[in-house]
């Protein structure tokens, strides 16, 4: 039984303290939350099929004999363009049809294609595969984003955006446990396989059980009207400054991010001398520490941005600036220590606070725009942060392996993600660059 009724009607009878009417039908607490958890699953396995590469590529590597710059390839610069480049047409879809469909088609179209890449027998084949992974996982954020925002006020979003976004944590964790566990005991083919079909299940169900929420619900009178140009949706992005650093700080961001995540498995399987056939040893423990550890950094950054945001608005900027600086001395003390154990131990801290970002940089560009223009504003925001931080992030790590190769031989890894580290204040810089003109651009007229 869907949660909303087909259509939209009674629109204007609507007041910003009323249940949300789709068809007359109200949308209690409990809808809105199933809404957010739905879509929250989805995001869970695009990540899983994102990252899984990252657990499965040692044993990937010794059988199709790759390299660490075509593996970097394969979850970065390839994998992101595609990524980016299908996000802007399939977000303004979402703005100005059913976001609920385009969901559903992009969670189908990336099972399928991870699938795909359980049988690719060479690198050109899997390098296909991971292209149609990356434009149907395209459409899936953008339209979930305008989806959440449309079913809570402005002060309460940061909380659903961090939840949703603690999707790349359970993501990351389920890729590492599952992914490894199978791959040990089945090989890394039936690794795909296997996670092609609960995706296929996840369409049906956001196809069957969500529909649209009426837009602008919580954003004044005429928040409802049709959509800007795209052109002028971009253009009016680029012209506002809080837009264009806290994309930037976010991209930069990612860029450790995503170069960490793509080689930290196998940074623990080489500098710890790890069977390739034994991955779990260290898949296991590492998910857990990144599923926590994320979880609580999400859950963290949402919260204090929307409760330190109602004192002064900057709070939004500054708790991701001040979590992305608190990174860097544990990330490195973690990655540099010559005992796994304690390593593992000591990467819980960088990782919650890596994760503390996000939340609040959704919910704050969310804020920038009128309601139409929100999943064009995420697509927008995600092409910078995918185009740098995914396109990028991986692909200049296993670049940066392979220069140093020939010097540190196993340990090229090591000292290449702790320069990559360094790139988190950089991005704090941008934080607090936005924070700076925050105020002015919320009051600037969409």
């Amino acid at each position: 039984m869907p949660f909303y009724a087909s259509g939209i009607s009674n629109l204007s009878n609507e007041t910003p303290g009323s249940s949300v009417h789709h068809a007359g039908t109200p949308v209690n607490e409990r809808g809105r939350w199933y809404v957010v958890g739905i879509l929250t699953l989805v995001y869970i396995f695009n990540f899983v099929d994102r990252q899984i590469i990252s657990v499965l590529q040692e044993p990937m590597r010794a059988e199709l004999g790759m390299s660490d710059t075509q593996l970097g390839l394969l979850q970065g610069l390839t994998f992101a363009l595609f990524y980016v480049a299908m996000g802007i047409p399939l977000a303004r879809w979402a703005d100005v049809g059913v976001r609920r469909d385009v969901v559903a088609l992009a969670v189908g179209t990336w099972s399928v294609m991870t699938a795909l890449c359980g049988v690719a027998q060479n690198f050109g084949q899997l390098l296909i595969a991971r292209i149609g992974v990356g434009i149907g996982e395209a459409g899936g954020s953008p339209p979930s984003h305008s989806i959440i925002s449309d079913l809570f006020p402005p002060g309460q979003r940061a909380l659903p955006l961090a939840i949703y976004s603690s999707g790349i944590t359970f993501g990351v964790f389920l890729a590492y446990v599952f992914g490894s566990w199978v791959s040990d005991n089945y090989g890394w083919r039936s690794v795909f396989i296997a996670l092609s079909i609960p995706g296929v299940i996840l369409a049906l169900i956001v196809r069957l059980t969500i529909s649209e929420p009426p837009r602008g619900r919580y954003d004044g009178d005429g928040s409802d009207r049709a959509p800007p140009a795209t052109f002028a949706v971009v253009k009016f992005l680029l012209t506002n400054r809080t837009f264009v650093h806290v994309s930037l700080a976010a991209a930069l961001h990612a860029f450790v991010g995503y170069g960490v995540a793509a080689f930290l498995l196998s940074f623990y399987v080489r500098s710890y001398a790890i069977p390739i056939d034994q991955i779990s040893i260290v898949a296991v423990p590492l998910g857990f520490i990144i599923g926590i550890g994320g979880a609580i950094g999400s859950f963290a950054g949402g919260y204090l941005s929307d409760r330190m945001s109602r004192r002064d608005p900057r709070w939004a900027m500054w708790v991701p600036g001040i979590a992305t600086l608190l990174a860097v001395p544990f990330a490195a003390a973690a990655i540099l220590s010559r005992d796994m154990h304690l390593s593992m131990l000591l990467y819980v801290l960088p990782l919650s606070f890596g994760y503390m970002y996000l939340g609040p940089t959704l919910a704050t560009a969310h804020a920038l725009v009128a309601p139409r223009m929100r999943a064009l504003t995420s697509a927008v925001l995600f092409f910078v942060i995918n185009l740098i931080g995914l396109g990028l992030g991986p692909t200049l790590v296993g670049l940066l392996s392979d220069a140093l190769n020939p010097h540190y031989g196993v340990e090229a890894l090591r000292y290449a993600l702790v320069g990559t580290f360094l790139f988190n204040i950089w991005s704090a810089v941008h934080y607090f660059l936005a924070s700076r003109y925050l105020v002015a651009d919320l009051a600037r007229e969409t």
